[in-house]
């Protein structure tokens, strides 16, 4: 079921909204996923994703087929969404940026990123 969600980073200074359920939460093995251990939203339209302040505050990260898009705070590192690359069009939001969600509760599956890597180690 989908609902209108609030979420941060860490520092404040990015805010943001998002329509989604939180359930099937996932987690990925690629390079990068398996590095930052964030908990993923399922995935929802880019129009669910509004950005409320911070916008300035955010940095990209891209690798690999720089196809995903993935977004990180500038002041506090914390990584809030991402822009999917198996599913254009489609992002996904990290759980643990989300308030009154805690992601410890949550059941998770793993998504074989790894396997979909044009370069192996990624």
């Amino acid at each position: 079921m989908s609902e209108t969600l609030q979420g941060s980073c860490h520092c404040g200074a990015v805010r943001f909204e998002v329509v989604t359920p939180v359930e099937p939460a996932a987690r990925c093995n690629c390079s990068l996923c398996r590095r930052k251990g964030a908990l993923m939203t399922p995935p929802f339209p880019e129009a669910n994703l509004r950005i409320l302040s911070g916008k300035d505050d955010l940095t990209l990260y891209q690798f690999n087929t720089r196809q995903a898009q993935h977004y990180f705070c500038k002041h506090c590192g914390i990584y809030p969404f991402h822009a999917s690359r198996m599913m254009p069009g489609m992002w996904r939001a990290n759980i643990g940026c989300l308030e009154g969600v805690d992601p410890y509760a949550l059941e998770y599956s793993v998504s074989d990123g790894q396997k979909h890597s044009v370069v192996e180690d990624a």
